[in-house]
């Protein structure tokens, strides 16, 4: 094999062409288009993590029963690793200027790496809908705060503004949205700065008062924190990485795009769940419209743009990888058109939540149960990138069915994946009885899905292809 970690030199575009329309689809990105830096990397990865729901998360760990040190330990330590795993991944997409479904299919085959692209596929459109109902309760009451009210009619003119402007991007494709990260995240990063102050002025907080007082109770919650929003965070989006660290200069080091990603995903979470924490110790409460208006009221203005601002630097990025997904198993359509349909069905979904707020709560709750697939799948992905293969891929094996030394299909990936997934289920504690597991039970309603599945999936995948590999290498050398 071959190795594209240094074949694309050609100089990039200039930066001074502006925002122009990407008509990239799957196929590896041309050197001439390459032009983004590891900088602008770091703001798309700050502006999709600077969202509602962080606040949510990181009160969890005060909700569960830990102290707000303890919350804080958790959140930080548990992301140096889920941000560093989240880093690597975005390697894959530099080093061959291929999205990260179309990599997968270095580990699943051609045609094996439909299964998990249907999934990602179906997953963005739905988190489209979820994370923009999440923040409209957020949002109305902010502006009842404002003295703007308009009950049901406003929830849906909200709405409607929010999925238009974020379909507008997505569309447009990853030159826009970098270009809306660069100039919108660092307005939103002030006002967070801003907002940081104010809470640590206005609110008295619990530094070491916990409930969770016996060491099994403790253990619940860490685990739990851990899968929602410490090392469980970072996983969440590795099906998105190579997408956008496909466009980054190939003469760009590994070591810049490794930490700009890296911290672009840790440096806004951790804040953000840590200034959840830090507002429902002082509080009592976990929910957001409460948290946000009664400590930040006097910014009414700037933390309604920054709550808007969430769900559009999120949902950008899952409309566009939707697109990549679908592309990914074989539909032959223009991306935009693609990115289009997403919208729209992702819209409908959003009407269906505002109707029935019961079950979008349901939806959303399920929706995170179910990224438990994550791990064994980006496991397996990273023991056949980092470990079999070493870094290096020949980016045409990902194209053709004949030159993929797994053919078109790899049962040993997908028969790791799905007993990677029963692992995962087995000691997964969901929010959904369905995704409750009977390890997770039997052991206090402990979590550690992300680490059975992956260690499952992972361990099983290297032992089922290393031979495969290597004597196939070495017949290829004779």
């Amino acid at each position: 094999m071959r190795s594209t970690t240094r074949s694309n030199t050609a100089a990039p575009a200039a930066e001074s062409d502006g925002v122009r329309f990407d008509a990239h689809g799957v196929e590896p990105i041309p050197p001439s288009a390459r032009d983004s830096t590891p900088w602008q990397q770091f703001w798309i990865w700050t502006g999709a993590n600077i969202a509602p729901i962080n606040w949510v998360l990181g009160s969890l760990g005060v909700t569960l029963g830990l102290s707000l040190l303890e919350t804080i330990a958790v959140i930080a330590i548990g992301n140096l690793a889920g941000c560093a795993i989240f880093g690597l991944f975005n390697l894959m997409g530099h080093r061959t200027g291929v999205n990260q479904m179309v990599i997968g299919r270095g580990a699943f085959g051609r045609a094996g790496a439909v299964v998990p692209g249907v999934v990602q596929g179906l997953l963005t459109m739905g988190w489209v809908g979820v994370n923009t109902w999440v923040v409209l309760d957020l949002v109305l009451a902010i502006l009842a705060r404002m003295g703007v009210e308009g009950g049901l009619g406003l929830k849906y003119l909200v709405a409607a503004i929010i999925m238009v402007v974020q379909l507008g991007l997505a569309l447009y494709g990853f030159y826009a949205i970098r270009t809306f990260e660069k100039y919108t995240v660092p307005v939103t990063v002030l006002i967070m700065a801003v907002m940081t102050v104010l809470a640590a002025v206005q609110v008295d907080p619990q530094w070491t008062a916990a409930t969770a007082a016996e060491p099994g109770a403790k253990l619940t919650a860490v685990t739990q924190l851990l899968t929602a929003i410490g090392i469980g965070w970072g996983i969440s989006w590795l099906p998105y990485s190579a997408d956008y660290s496909r466009f980054v200069r190939p003469g760009a080091s590994g070591a810049s795009v490794f930490w700009s990603t890296a911290l672009g995903m840790y440096v806004p979470t951790v804040w953000l769940a840590a200034l959840g924490a830090y507002l429902s110790s002082g509080s009592g409460g976990s929910d957001p419209s409460t948290l946000v208006t009664n400590t930040f009221g006097a910014l009414a203005v700037p933390v309604l743009l920054l709550v808007m601002h969430g769900p559009v630097a999120t949902n950008i990025l899952n409309l566009y990888s939707c697109s990549l997904a679908a592309l990914s198993i074989g539909i032959r359509v223009a991306r935009w058109k693609l990115t289009l349909i997403a919208g729209l069905v992702a819209s409908a979904v959003l009407v269906v939540f505002v109707q029935a707020d019961d079950f979008a709560q349901a939806f959303d709750h399920w929706m995170v149960s179910i990224l438990v697939w994550i791990s064994p799948w980006a496991s397996i992905l990273m023991v056949d990138y980092f470990v079999i293969r070493r870094g290096r891929m020949d980016v045409e094996t990902l194209y053709t069915d004949a030159a993929s030394p797994y053919g078109p299909v790899n049962w040993r990936a997908l028969a790791s994946l799905v007993l990677g997934l029963v692992a995962a289920w087995s000691w997964q504690y969901g929010m959904v009885p369905l995704t409750q597991g009977p390890i997770a039970r039997a052991l206090n309603d402990t979590d550690f899905s992300w680490l059975s599945g992956g260690l499952v999936a992972g361990g099983l995948y290297y032992l089922l292809v290393r031979n495969r590999v290597t004597i196939q290498a070495e017949a290829a050398r004779r």
